[in-house]
């Protein structure tokens, strides 16, 4: 069913869709329903509810243990203790993508986002790698921003058209990447190399992190260059969306020539 709330104006506006009870649930997942988030009551047991343990264990789908209050707060339905947020997207693997980027005959070009949580960031950094001509855009399973109307919404509508890779562990996919010919480029104050010393016209995959942390130490580790957006104020930090596009577009300027 279709889930909506109301803004500020008392008008109703679309949510996420979602899927109430336990039985349901499992069918969702069964029949190929991509779960954004997944919500279960704390102590919840039964045969039923092993049940749907199996299937998220069988397909590496992670939940949130809440308190039953927070579930009557998002339905008054008969939620049996278990809400699932189905994803407005279906998600790809990088694994199958990448290949067939190659077949077209086209020089890979990628982003990675890493811990990015923000949902408007996620958004904002979707519509720029689609006007830009990104071929995907990979975040991991846990720890990534959901993608949900606001995110969508803020993309301009963008996160429908560009493909979004949600995989179990950035590391590995890095790694995949490199065994394929595709550069790390991680954006980074911990170095002294300039995004624009880089050479983006090879196969490259442009990696950003949180505003907070950054990109993670693992992937710096396995990375093969490291790049900084020249700063010149007194504040010396950019929002990540606008760091993204400011390192995107300089990728198209050399790719254009």
């Amino acid at each position: 069913m279709a889930f909506h709330i109301r803004d500020n104006r008392g008008e109703k506006r679309e949510s996420n869709q979602m899927v109430f009870g336990i039985r349901a649930v499992i069918e969702a997942i069964d029949s190929g329903k991509e779960i954004e988030s997944l919500f279960v009551q704390r102590g919840l047991s039964g045969s039923l509810f092993l049940e749907l343990k199996s299937l998220l264990k069988e397909h590496n789908l992670g939940y949130q243990q809440v308190p039953i209050e927070k579930l009557n707060r998002i339905t008054r339905k008969n939620h049996q203790g278990v809400i699932a947020v189905i994803s407005p997207i279906v998600y790809h693997q990088i694994e199958d993508l990448l290949p067939t980027i190659y077949e077209k005959g086209e020089i890979p070009f990628l982003l990675m986002l890493d811990g990015v949580t923000d949902v408007r960031n996620m958004g904002a950094i979707a519509r720029t790698a689609e006007c830009a001509g990104v071929h995907a855009i990979i975040v991991p399973r846990k720890g990534s921003a959901e993608i949900n109307p606001d995110a969508i919404k803020t993309s301009a509508g963008a996160l429908y058209k560009i493909p979004v890779c949600r995989q179990d562990s950035l590391g590995k996919v890095g790694r995949y990447l490199i065994e394929s010919g595709v550069q790390l480029v991680v954006s980074t104050e911990k170095t002294q190399d300039s995004i624009y010393d880089i050479d983006y016209t090879v196969p490259t995959c442009i990696i950003m992190g949180a505003e907070d942390v950054g990109v993670s130490d693992d992937l710096i580790r396995i990375s093969d260059k490291l790049a900084k957006i020249p700063m010149f104020g007194e504040i010396a930090s950019l929002n990540v969306s606008v760091s993204a596009a400011v390192v995107i577009y300089e990728a198209i300027r050399q790719r254009s020539k």
